[in-house]
């Protein structure tokens, strides 16, 4: 028999010192390349998006895949690819947060996702993570967000 294995991620992360460096006109292109990425890396990204300084990817993981490898794979070669493609400084903040949501939360999730420029003329990307953290259960103690 064959492992069957269910496991859903929402991964966000910041540009380093959260500068306004993914511009609308390269964000289609680097949400493409990013979910190119972790498809090589074993995960299947059913939604990528984000705005100019944070991007949010729901990951489906296969059996063999931890989320530690494809969020530094997804992380390194996305900013390689905007050096080389836009010509721009650009890196990604340390860290990143990564929560397991359910099935059922899997709709929801994508349209958030897609949502996200609407969201954040209301949100500022400290509020959401912060709010992410509370719904999940977990403590930032000190630490700055992804």
């Amino acid at each position: 028999m064959h492992s069957i294995v269910c496991a859903l991620m929402h991964c966000v992360f910041s540009t380093k010192n959260r500068r306004s460096t993914i511009k609308p006109e390269m964000q289609l292109r680097l949400w493409e390349f990013m979910g190119g990425i972790a498809r090589q890396n074993g995960a299947v990204a059913l939604a990528v998006g984000g705005v100019e300084e944070h991007v949010h990817l729901l990951l489906s993981l296969s059996a063999n895949t931890p989320i530690a490898k494809v969020m530094r794979e997804v992380k390194a070669g996305s900013s390689k690819f905007m050096h080389e493609t836009f010509a721009v400084d650009f890196a990604w903040q340390d860290g990143y947060g990564a929560f397991s949501i359910g099935a059922s939360q899997k709709e929801h999730t994508v349209q958030y996702i897609a949502n996200q420029a609407e969201h954040h003329k209301k949100r500022s990307f400290e509020e959401e993570f912060g709010a992410l953290c509370r719904l999940y259960g977990v403590e930032l103690s000190g630490q700055s967000p992804a």
